[in-house]
Formats: C-alpha cells, sequence, structure tokens
C-alpha cells in the first residue's frame, strides 16, 4: 500500500494539486509525504547560496499550499545535483512507495532531446509514479480507472486500484480491457463482464469489496483505446501496470530501444485526459 510518498516539486506544474486530492482518499490519508526540490549545480558559489534561499522558500511555500492534515508526517527535502539522478537517489533513501512528478508531456524522442526529469526518472526507476501533465486540470479523485490485460504488471495495477477504493464514498472503479483481437468494439457492464475472462476476475473482486464497478471491452489500438475510455467515462485517474523496462544488466544507462520504439506507457503519459499512476513491475 502507499505509505511513504515522495513529491517532486519543481514549483510549476500540477503536482502540488495532485498530491492534495490524492490524499484526500481515505485508504492514504495517513501516508507520510516528503517534498524535495532539486538545485542544480552552479558554477559560482554566489549562485549556488542564491538558488539554495530560493529553493528553501519554494518548499516552504509548497507546504503551506498543500494544507494537509497536521497529523501527516511531511517532510521537506533541498539537495543539489542533477534532478533526474537526485529524485531517483531520494526515492531510495526515504524508500517511496509512490513518486509524484509533473510532466510536460513531451513525446519521447523530444523528451530525450530536451533532457526530460520525468521521462529519465520514469524509464529507470522501478517504483510506482504517477505522472501529472502541466496542462491537466487535476480533479476531485471519483472515478478511477485501471487497464487490464493479463500481464503480471496489470494484476499489480488492479491490486493497487482497488485499494485505492477503499472507504472512496460514492466512488466508481472503472476497468477495462482492450483485447485487438475482437471484430469491433462494445461497452459492457459488471452483470455481462464473465463473457471476457479478464473483466470477469475484476468484477468479482470488485464485488468482494462492495465496490461500484464499470466493465468496458474494447477493441484496437490498446495505447490508443485506453486514452479513449479514459474520456468517454470521465475516468479522475487513470491506473496503468507498466512492466520494469531496465533490462537486469543495465538498470544504470536509459534503454532507448524501448524510448525511441513502440511504447504503451509512453502513448498514454503523453495522451491521456487524466494523471497516469503507473505501477512498476518486474519482468523478471
Amino acid at each position: 500500500m502507499i505509505e511513504n510518498i515522495l513529491l517532486a516539486d519543481s514549483g510549476t506544474g500540477q503536482s502540488e494539486q495532485m498530491l492534495k486530492s490524492l490524499m484526500e482518499l481515505p485508504a492514504i490519508q495517513r501516508a507520510a509525504v516528503t517534498v524535495l526540490h532539486v538545485i542544480p549545480p552552479k558554477i559560482t558559489a554566489e549562485d549556488m547560496a542564491e538558488q539554495r534561499q530560493a529553493g528553501a522558500k519554494l518548499l516552504a511555500e509548497a507546504v503551506a499550499r498543500l494544507h494537509l492534515d497536521p497529523v501527516i508526517s511531511v517532510n521537506t527535502l533541498l539537495r543539489e545535483g542533477d534532478p533526474k539522478d537526485t529524485v531517483l537517489q531520494v526515492a531510495d533513501e526515504i524508500n517511496a512507495d509512490l513518486i509524484i512528478m509533473g510532466s510536460r508531456g513531451l513525446k519521447r524522442l523530444q523528451s530525450i532531446l530536451e533532457n526530460s526529469v520525468s521521462q529519465y526518472v520514469f524509464q529507470l526507476s522501478s517504483r510506482p509514479m504517477l505522472l501529472v501533465r502541466d496542462d491537466l486540470f487535476v480533479k476531485k479523485i471519483n472515478r478511477i480507472m485501471v487497464a487490464l490485460n493479463a500481464q503480471p504488471a496489470a494484476k499489480a495495477s488492479l491490486e493497487l486500484a482497488v485499494r485505492l477504493m477503499d472507504g472512496l464514498k460514492g466512488g466508481k472503479l472503472i476497468v477495462a480491457h482492450v483485447n485487438p483481437d475482437l471484430k469491433g468494439h462494445s461497452d459492457i457492464q459488471t452483470g455481462s463482464a464473465e463473457t471476457d475472462p479478464v473483466l470477469a476476475e475484476a468484477a468479482r473482486l470488485a464485488k468482494q469489496r462492495g465496490i461500484d464497478c464499470q466493465c468496458v471491452l474494447a477493441t484496437g489500438k490498446p495505447a490508443e483505446e485506453i486514452c479513449r475510455i479514459a474520456a468517454d467515462t470521465n475516468a479522475d485517474l487513470l491506473v496503468l501496470g507498466s512492466p520494469d523496462r531496465r533490462p537486469s544488466i543495465a538498470r544504470s544507462l536509459p534503454d532507448l530501444d524501448r524510448l525511441l520504439g513502440t511504447s504503451l506507457s509512453d502513448y498514454v503519459r503523453v495522451y491521456a485526459e487524466c494523471p497516469v499512476l503507473f505501477v512498476r513491475q518486474s519482468e523478471a
């Protein structure tokens, strides 16, 4: 479960609002929060001193804007170094269950060329990560969508989505399976979910937990259909299983083949019209 959250705060974007919305969920209202701001290396001592002062002010203002419950443990960290590597290092230090970062929504090649911090962290971290595009309007979380298939990462994403629904009054869980082998596409309700094994299992789990559940079965290109379904169902948060993308023998280097190749996760993080929580699962 999510008990230790790392918010990498650059002072821009919607990541703070995303944390506030997430912390309203009963299931994680008591999670500890660490707010991190990273100062890139500067040449002169004078520049560095100014950046430290500005960073400390940014952190203080961020905590004030969050208006979190006083009983919640909130720590602030001001670090110096390369933001990409520092976020990964701090996530390991505090054993974060979730990393929250803003994202400009850059496409894969563009994100590499522009040295995107969020894309680098997403590529190399093995921890769950919630990406919030800067141009999105973050809403109160009532409708959580999870995209499913037969892979272990999808099962992990369903388990997390169900836990997030615990105690959420009036909430709805939307489970979607995009099967490219189907002809046409159809939306089905929970009552007929047994026609699809993946959805049937999810519907049974939701029923056992007393969760209002809508099942959607579709065909087509999975990445595009997931974004369409999220928009059509007015999802406030999309939970998506994302396999650990680093081969075990090369964890320290970006996997450019996968960055530049066809990636469902990369498409969804760019085009989904709601924040996306990626649940990582090792392929090994």
